[in-house]
């Protein structure tokens, strides 16, 4: 199956790294940065539902999952409704973490990638770590994200500390009468953009934790 590329940002430009970002797959690269724009809805029964477009508003993803489901469980669709990627959350955890397996299995051998908080207590900033699925020891990690997620203002950054997406938040007044929380990720050139809107549904999802201990 083919995926169709967003245009360019329209914010400033970056250099594409020397090694291309691959974790979901090679399709969703482009040789520039890319802005991607995340609507959640604010009123609703779904927990972790929201939609992803590109620039021209053309859907790119969708994220769902039930607050009434058997398992913590989220799965991200492509624009036919095909799951692309499932995400299970550990619950028996000091830092809340998420596996992310490749389309909807939940079978180890499918995992991509792990994340869990980079701390237990997080009141204001957000610290996420990122592990791929190779990295088993989890003696570094291979991404940071840095920042905070309730002004939605983060970073994502490699394991070399380059940068490689940010988050902004939309100030639309026509969101807020639709009843939306809109934000925006701009992906720097040759990193896959499934793979952070991935990381910013974890993101997400810890963050609407409300338990409040972690």
């Amino acid at each position: 199956m083919s995926y169709s590329v967003p245009m360019p940002s329209a914010g400033p430009s970056a250099p594409p790294l020397s090694n291309p970002i691959t974790v979901v797959s090679s399709q969703f690269l482009a040789s520039y940065p890319v802005d991607l724009f995340i609507t959640e809805k604010l009123m609703t029964i779904k927990e972790g539902a929201f939609s992803v477009s590109d620039a021209e508003g053309k859907d790119m993803f969708t994220v769902k999952g039930s607050v009434f489901s058997l398992h913590d469980t989220r799965q991200l669709l492509d624009s036919a409704g095909t799951p692309l990627l499932t995400f299970r959350q550990k619950i028996i955890t000091a830092h809340r973490r998420w596996r992310v397996y490749r389309g909807d299995s939940s079978d180890s051998k499918d995992l991509l990638f792990s994340a869990k908080k980079s701390g237990i207590v997080q009141l204001i900033k957000t610290e996420l770590d990122v592990f791929l699925a190779t990295n088993t020891k989890e003696d570094q990690h291979d991404f940071k994200v840095k920042g905070s997620f309730r002004e939605r203002s983060c970073t994502i950054y490699n394991k070399d500390n380059t940068i490689i997406a940010q988050m902004h938040k939309d100030h639309g007044i026509k969101n807020l009468v639709l009843g939306k929380d809109v934000f925006s990720v701009t992906v720097y050139p040759q990193v896959d953009f499934a793979f952070i809107v991935a990381v910013v549904v974890v993101l997400h999802e810890i963050n609407q934790d409300r338990s409040g201990k972690d």
